[in-house]
């Protein structure tokens, strides 16, 4: 069987530099690769396009690249956590590509099972519809989505094994799976690594075809985004 595992975060990221696109996984601050994330502020690379569900906030997630300006174009749904975002785009130093969140995520699958395209009906009417193909089925209109194209997807999921098999846990189960395979190359990082053949077929989420590199991260912060609490 053919073994995944990679020494750490270091050698996971090897081959990236400046100028490309990279696939993020997770929702809100919930299952995203923090290590990979370090990792790619560490490195210093620039002129990044990001495609995320969102921004993560100023001082954790992607807001780390943000910061640093590494970030050239953000490919995203929702973005209202970081202001640092904010002025970014409002002073025109950050392109940003606002689009529907399932739409986010069926061109993350799209790219996954290998179709260049597929019609949908969000955004039909509005700016997303400007400037792409429209077409009407059983007289409903739809707008033609083009497939994501990525050079690396760094995902997060709660267990794998060295073959590249996961298991994503809660919320954690949302961007992670689409992501995988979806890009050139496929990095995840792991709460717990384990030996190929441990874990159990039937709660295996995605399987190792759809992953080149893994390894176990560590120093998870689990942060709550929003905190809401009641009076006694």
């Amino acid at each position: 069987m053919i073994s995944k595992k990679v020494s750490g975060v270091r050698e996971a990221i090897k081959g990236v530099h400046d100028n490309m696109t990279f696939m993020l996984g997770g929702f809100g601050l919930c299952g995203i690769p923090e290590n990979a994330i370090a990792a790619l502020v560490e490195k210093n690379i620039t002129g990044l396009t990001c495609i995320s569900n969102n921004a993560g906030v100023d001082d954790f997630g992607l807001g780390l690249l943000l910061q640093q300006k590494q970030i050239k174009k953000m490919i995203s749904s929702y973005v209202g956590e970081n202001e640092e975002f904010e002025r970014q785009m409002l002073s025109g130093e950050l392109d940003v590509e606002l689009i529907p969140q399932g739409t986010l995520a069926e061109r993350c699958r799209a790219a996954q099972g290998g179709f260049p395209a597929f019609y949908t009906p969000a955004g039909y009417g509005t700016e997303v519809a400007e400037g792409k193909e429209t077409r009407a089925f059983n007289g409903k209109m739809y707008i033609l989505e083009q497939a994501f194209k990525a050079d690396y997807a760094f995902v997060k999921a709660w267990k794998g094994d060295e073959a590249g098999n996961l298991i994503f846990r809660g919320t954690a189960r949302n961007f992670n799976p689409c992501m995988c395979g979806a890009a050139k190359i496929t990095v995840a990082e792991v709460e717990e690594l384990l030996p190929a053949g441990s874990l159990d077929p039937d709660h295996i989420h995605i399987p190792g075809i759809f992953v080149q590199r893994i390894f176990q991260g560590e120093n998870y912060e689990k942060r709550i985004e929003q905190r809401t609490v009641r009076k006694k």
